[in-house]
């Protein structure tokens, strides 16, 4: 890894230090505490009785073995949930679409109808897993097979089977953006337009951690309890009290301990929170659900599937003139929480070029296949990847070089508005692409050479990326000092991997002058840290970064004020510098030490008149800004042309991520989502029977993620261009590798492939795909 930082000559700053994470050391020792390690006196184990069709009514549902199976307390199915009046679970993205949203009802438990192989109709609670697992066995539910639709476009055509009568023709909505009468007329005076149907296909999260949770219940308080693999609670807890329960929101408290990844698919509520509380409250007891990887594999939102045809118009000079796209976004049997707003978020829409003229429609189709959601770049990813693959293919049409094609319409007057609305604030754009593309094209052509000379195909591919970094547009943090030599940082974002214990702590070692180690982090427990937005958008350092920020400014002002009471001095003859306060102008270590300060304040009685006692405080970020993390990528290939193996022989990436924290962790979150991407763009892919709507990646037998082998050593150069965004100067990192891998192996697998007449091939590059692509472009190129 290398960085080109910023300058910052500050002695001691743990701010820009590559700090081992604090968390790892529990982890890598089997420390770690996940929700299969929680502790439950007494607990209850749930099994889910899930649907074995894609598409069926329900009949009768005979649960009578089961009940009588050893070890069982309960079989429950909708009809029992619904005498408790339970809603449904809601759909929270907010979309202007052309046509009203439908969001048909999705409870925890099917009724009447189950819509996609995997959907839960009834659950059995037990002594153990086993006796429950046994007992779902027994459970007899009648079914009427009905015809299934996988395939998003297919569900949109005449004659397809409906999943909902208020969806007629499968439509979940339409949704237009951007100026569709000046894109027409720029295509029809454009000298050239290129033409790309493109497919970003299905995938599946796989976090390490399959989603678990435990849920009790205090008769005495009427309080609901909720341990869970979760990315968000705040806004979990919030809609099972008012959608799902319709309690109030303090009457259910949610937790989440260590979570072993999740990369968007746990910020949702899911069927089975809601199944663990309910059976607490029912039985009396703590009731605990782990899921296994098949069943993860047919509950857990998937990702991506779009289906898009996007034209790109230019000049006789090659300058872009606009964008039009049209896609059908496949979102499952339901729509999970976010799910409308993820192939409709135009935020990225034309990646870092100047396009004057911009139109897009997105068609939302509802099919017999588990929900999709936001799954590592939510839209973004797919934004850059139709640009990018755009992009070279219209260097290739017009005979022009891919990079010079990029840096002639690159945008480099800052702020700028593109035409999807977004002010793109900041960026080097140029600056990332020379470099990025100056390295990885050095000696590449005897590289090329070479390969050719033992009967290999070998391939350059370049692509840029812009995100679009915030999420929510509020964040809260607070600070405790509970008197123990330690502060504690209370945080409303959520890690899940991405080392915030170590990051937050750097930024409050740097605003108070204290340890690293003096710092206690505090998330996911809605008790402590009742508001927060959790985990998403690469927000968690700009956004609780700078409520951080805000919380400490209000430590260090009322520190101010105790300390010049107890030094009986003014206020304006106290500063605050390496964690004490001093008089100014005083020389030595004459002061009082922060902690010393707080424990006077908690005592409260050396306070100045009419002053809370503590030093604690509170803050609430709001910020409708986003940040523009970007870069470029590059990538070589080597493809055994009788085979179509392909085999990933270099990755080099120029990213700009602003003022790093922690550059070691900015560098392992860029390694793991170029992993994702790469998984994406050559192995993995969900696929469903198109006939009978079974799911045929019901494993990781089925399912191809990239291992260390598929993978090269990453070559990351990290560039420091501050943010003006917010007061740390940061940017988001946590979902850009995934952004810009995908494109940037495609367009070297396709370089790669030119010289055979190939000019067009959808993710995932398996050999076999490759292998008939090469077939086909024979066939075609031969007189």
């Amino acid at each position: 890894m290398e960085r080109e930082a910023a300058e910052d000559g500050a002695a001691g700053r743990q701010i820009g230090r590559s700090l081992r994470r604090r968390e790892d050391g529990r982890f890598l020792t089997g420390a770690g505490s996940f929700v299969d390690d929680e502790p439950a006196e007494g607990a209850l184990s749930l099994y889910v009785v899930r649907s074995p069709h894609a598409h069926a009514s329900i009949g009768r549902i005979d649960t009578g073995r089961a009940r009588d199976m050893p070890g069982v307390a309960g079989v429950f199915t909708a009809a029992d949930l619904a005498l408790d009046g339970l809603g449904p679970m809601p759909c929270v993205a907010k979309v202007r679409t052309v046509t009203p949203l439908v969001v048909p009802p999705r409870h925890a438990l099917a009724s009447g109808r189950v819509r996609h192989v995997g959907d839960p109709v009834a659950f059995v609670v037990a002594d153990s897993r086993n006796a429950a697992r046994d007992a779902a066995e027994m459970v007899a539910v009648d079914y009427g097979i009905l015809p299934a639709v996988v395939d998003g476009a297919a569900a949109l055509r005449d004659g397809a089977p409906v999943l909902w009568e208020e969806a007629p023709g499968n439509l979940a909505f339409l949704f237009r953006a951007g100026d569709r009468a000046a894109t027409d007329a720029a295509l029809g005076a454009a000298a050239h337009v290129s033409e790309l149907a493109l497919v970003n296909n299905r995938v599946l999260a796989t976090p390490i951690e399959p989603r678990a949770a435990i849920g009790r219940y205090d008769r005495e308080s009427g309080m609901l309890f909720l341990t869970l693999t979760g990315q968000g609670v705040q806004e979990v807890r919030l809609e099972l009290a008012r959608d799902v329960f319709h309690l109030p929101a303090e009457r259910i408290r949610l937790f989440a301990p260590d979570v072993g990844g999740g990369f968007g698919m746990k910020n949702f509520l899911y069927p089975e929170w809601i199944l663990v509380l309910w059976a607490a409250r029912r039985l009396g007891r703590a009731v605990r659900w782990v899921a296994d990887r098949s069943e993860d594999f047919v509950s857990d939102t998937q990702g991506r599937d779009q289906h898009s045809t996007a034209r790109l118009a230019l000049d006789s000079e090659g300058r872009f003139l606009a964008l039009e796209v049209e896609t059908v976004a496949n979102l499952g049997a339901y729509l999970s929480g976010y799910a409308p707003g993820v192939p409709t978020n135009m935020t990225a829409m034309g990646g870092v070029y100047a396009i004057p003229a911009l139109a897009v429609e997105v068609r939302g189709a509802f099919t017999n296949t588990v929900p999709v959601d936001a799954y590592r770049g939510a839209g973004k990813p797919e934004a850059n990847y139709l640009i990018e693959r755009l992009v070279d293919l219209a260097a290739h049409e017009t005979g022009r070089d891919p990079v010079r094609l990029r840096e002639m319409n690159l945008v480099t007057r800052f702020p700028y508005r593109n035409a999807a609305g977004t002010v793109i604030a900041e960026g080097q754009f140029a600056a990332n692409l020379e470099a990025a593309a100056g390295r990885g094209r050095d000696g590449f052509a005897a590289r090329r050479a070479e390969a050719a000379s033992r009967g290999r195909l070998r391939g350059l591919g370049i692509a840029c990326f812009l995100e679009t970094a915030r999420g929510a547009t509020e964040e809260n943090a607070a600070i405790r000092f509970p008197g123990d030599g330690t502060v504690e940082l209370l945080l409303g974002t959520q890690s899940n991997g991405q080392g915030h214990e170590t990051s937050y702590a750097q930024i409050a070692a740097d605003l108070f002058g204290l340890p690293v180690e003096r710092f206690r982090f505090v998330q996911a427990d809605t008790g402590r840290v009742p508001e927060g937005h959790g985990h998403g958008g690469a927000r968690s350092m700009h956004m609780g970064g700078t409520a951080l920020v805000l919380a400490a400014r209000q430590v260090i002002e009322k520190g101010v004020l105790v300390a010049s009471h107890l030094m009986q001095a003014d206020p304006s003859e106290v500063a605050f510098a390496n964690g004490r306060f001093r008089l100014r102008g005083a020389k030595g270590s004459a002061g009082i030490d922060l902690l010393d300060v707080a424990a006077a304040a908690q005592k409260g009685t050396e306070l100045p008149a009419g002053m809370a006692p503590g030093l604690d405080s509170q803050a609430l970020n709001r910020c409708d800004i986003f940040t523009f993390p970007n870069g470029c990528h590059v990538a070589e290939v080597e493809i055994d042309p009788e085979t179509g193996a392909t085999r990933l022989v270099r990755y080099s990436a120029t990213d700009d991520f602003g003022r790093l924290i922690n550059p070691l962790i900015t560098a392992g979150q860029v390694h793991g989502g170029v992993a994702q991407g790469i998984g994406q763009a050559l192995l993995e892919a969900a696929v469903y029977d198109p006939a009978s709507g079974q799911f045929l990646s019901g494993s990781l037998l089925d399912y191809a993620l990239p291992r260390s082998d598929d993978l090269p050593a990453f070559e990351i150069t990290l560039v420091e261009a501050p943010s003006a965004a917010n007061p740390l100067g940061v940017k988001g990192s946590g979902q850009a590798g995934a952004m810009a891998a995908p494109q940037t192996v495609m367009n070297a697998i396709l370089d790669a492939l030119a010289p055979l007449g190939v000019e067009r091939l959808d993710m995932p590059a398996t050999p076999e795909r490759i292998w008939q692509a090469i077939r086909a472009g024979r066939r075609t190129s031969t007189p």
